[in-house]
């Protein structure tokens, strides 16, 4: 069958970490075709632009893994990017509050490893995280100064603009449906042609390792992550980003406080087993990827290790009161009543067969594609990082 377009290195997925690989790509080698499919009619339309928009700085990550250390470098390529294309960030500033003496212990110990990440932090005492924020109660905080929000969609609108002024090629509407020795097949009945395949489909990324002629070693498992925000009399209720302490029992990080972009706020997110990959709301069911998902190796071995975990949040995503119980551990003046409506989004997590959360990012590479298997947060904030680490690891393929 004829193809419709031919490109010598095709880009899988219109989310920031596509735009910015493709963006990499084409400013390396201005000469290579290089075309980006996403399967949307815009841009970001999944995890980019459903997170809370925090531009992280690396605090939480282990030492010396991917994610610490691509993190700390997109803190600042990401800032760096937005003052040369004009896109407002605001850098207020993260604080992570201790309610109690066993979260002060896991803080300090918190804040102990992460010299090793090389981030700027500070201890808080209590009356100094009072005079910072005077509607949260704590016992002690940990202040991240070189955390900041912004709009990762309208970053990741920025980057295909730049791609295509380099004569790169976009095309929304271009569903990968499936793959046929070197052509890409779409559910629009076109055709490309390619050499080399970055496939950056977040969700869908162990379909496209099997795609691409690889066995993937991991399920990717949907977990719903659902906000709340705040009304806009309570937008000043918080001057910085509030963060709970991790608990080790938890897969997750908790319902935290974001100062968003626009100057709303919002609470979230929780994490519960979503009912499809795409299915945002709690009424969304997909039966067939709902099967898949539990008989896939290690996703019920995960759901039983963490079984107390999943129960709470599926409680608290059920019952509000709950909810509002982990945001009133630490702003207690915030009412049932101020939790309005607010989409939710899907954490992309891989899950290996063993039942454990691959906690790093993680990369396939396959005879014809290279595929980024794992990259939920902070992917965001790390997207440029990750682009360069994409581009150093196959440059012998042009």
């Amino acid at each position: 069958m004829k193809c419709d377009y031919h490109c010598e290195l095709a880009v899988i997925g219109g989310g920031i970490v596509g735009a910015a690989t493709a963006l990499e790509f084409k400013t390396r080698y201005p000469d290579l075709k290089i075309s980006l499919f996403e399967k949307e009619s815009v841009p970001a339309q999944h995890q980019t632009g459903r997170n809370s928009g925090v531009i992280h700085a690396g605090i939480y990550y282990k030492p010396g893994s991917k994610k610490a250390e691509f993190c700390r470098q997109g803190n600042a390529a990401t800032k760096a990017f937005c003052d040369e294309h004009a896109i407002p960030y605001d850098i207020c500033g993260k604080l992570l509050v201790a309610t109690n003496e066993l979260e002060i212990e896991r803080l300090t110990a918190l804040y102990n490893r992460t010299a090793e990440n090389a981030v700027e932090r500070h201890w808080v005492g209590q009356s100094e995280l009072r005079e910072r924020e005077p509607n949260v109660t704590g016992l002690a905080g940990v202040f991240v100064p070189s955390s900041g929000i912004v709009n990762y969609a309208r970053m990741t609108q920025r980057m295909l603009e730049c791609f295509q002024s380099l004569g790169g090629s976009v095309f929304y509407s271009h569903q990968l449906v499936g793959v046929e020795t070197s052509e890409l097949v779409f559910g629009n009945n076109t055709r490309c042609a390619f050499d080399r395949v970055v496939a950056c489909g977040g969700i869908q990324s162990d379909r496209l390792v099997r795609a691409f002629g690889g066995t993937p070693e991991f399920v990717m498992a949907p977990f719903r992550g659902e906000y709340y925000q705040l009304p806009p009399e309570l937008n000043s209720v918080v001057n910085h980003l509030i963060y709970p302490i991790p608990d080790p029992s938890m897969p997750f990080l908790g319902v935290h406080l974001t100062r968003m972009i626009d100057g709303s706020v919002t609470v979230g997110p929780n994490a519960v087993l979503a009912m499809g990959r795409e299915a945002y709301k709690r009424t969304d069911f997909h039966p067939k990827e709902v099967l898949d998902t539990l008989t896939s190796p290690g996703v019920i071995p995960l759901l039983r290790k963490h079984f107390k975990a999943g129960a709470k949040e599926l409680r608290n995503s059920i019952w509000r009161q709950g909810y509002l119980k982990e945001v009133q551990k630490y702003c207690p003046s915030i009412k049932s009543g101020d939790l309005r409506p607010y989409p939710s989004g899907i954490r992309a997590q891989a899950v290996s067969s063993d039942g454990n959360m691959i906690e790093d990012f993680l990369f396939v590479e396959t005879e014809q594609a290279l595929v980024v298997a794992n990259a939920p947060s902070p992917a965001a904030t790390s997207a440029i990082p990750i682009s360069k680490h994409i581009a150093d690891q196959i440059t012998g393929w042009f």
